[in-house]
């Protein structure tokens, strides 16, 4: 049996005349913790809305636990396991943060299969691992950045994930922040969840990535440990320029 979780074969998306993606092939091993960098415009986004279903490839293949997805629709790729958080949060801001859970809960985890009491009791669960536990009946809106990245990625752990992917967390937040979201991504991926961070803080994805690849203008430019990506002169270039 393959360790590879996910699987992506020469995957390539163009948006008329413009090649977002071209022949990009990407193997995502089981429990791994995986970095995916590179400039603004590097094809980083396009890439995730094609693995979460927000997108469609033209070409190349994308495999989940050894099964074809480049068809599926998102809501079915989440109720596989595949999850994702948003760089922009965007909470229910009327309801509680408790609420804000219960819905993906409710509609993907169990679709309406289990008793509310004991959806709002794994809820509570989920945000307690988050550290939100006393904000569980603060409205949405009334949390702070730290916070509302912390219930992003409350929401997309509520649909019980196998691959978490992490789109820009800690964009905008402090030192001390970085490190506290960093420790809550650890400690899923310690619980036995693969995770993809997407993210611009290069000491922030350096200290969490077993592996690391940068992409830039659609193309993977170099693969490897965080250690070497940083020598790389192409990966130098590509965010320094010439």
């Amino acid at each position: 049996m393959t360790t590879a979780l996910l699987s992506i074969d020469s995957v390539s998306k163009h948006f008329g005349g413009f090649t977002a993606l071209d022949q990009v092939s990407i193997d995502v091993t089981r429990g791994e913790r995986f970095g995916l960098i590179g400039p603004n415009g590097s094809g980083k986004t396009t890439l995730i809305n094609c693995i979460s279903g927000a997108l469609t490839n033209d070409a190349g293949s994308i495999l989940f636990d050894g099964e074809e997805i480049s068809r599926m629709p998102a809501y079915k790729r989440t109720r596989r396991g595949i999850a994702r958080s948003f760089q922009i949060p965007r909470p229910f801001g009327s309801m509680s943060v408790l609420e804000n859970l219960i819905v993906p809960l409710e509609y993907v985890a169990h679709s309406g299969s289990l008793h509310l009491d004991d959806t709002r009791g794994e809820a509570m669960e989920i945000l307690t691992g988050m550290g939100l536990a006393d904000k569980a009946d603060s409205l949405a809106s009334s949390l702070s950045q730290v916070e509302l990245r912390k219930m992003e990625l409350a929401r997309a752990m509520a649909a019980r994930p196998r691959l978490l992917i992490s789109d820009e967390a800690m964009a905008g937040l402090s030192s001390n922040e970085v490190a506290e979201v960093l420790e809550i991504l650890f400690k899923l991926n310690a619980s036995g969840i693969t995770i993809i961070m997407i993210e611009h803080i290069m000491q922030a994805v350096m200290k969490f990535s077993q592996r690391i690849i940068c992409l830039d203008a659609g193309r993977i430019i170099c693969e490897g440990t965080p250690a070497t990506i940083v020598e790389n002169p192409d990966v130098q270039r590509a965010y320094l320029g010439a």
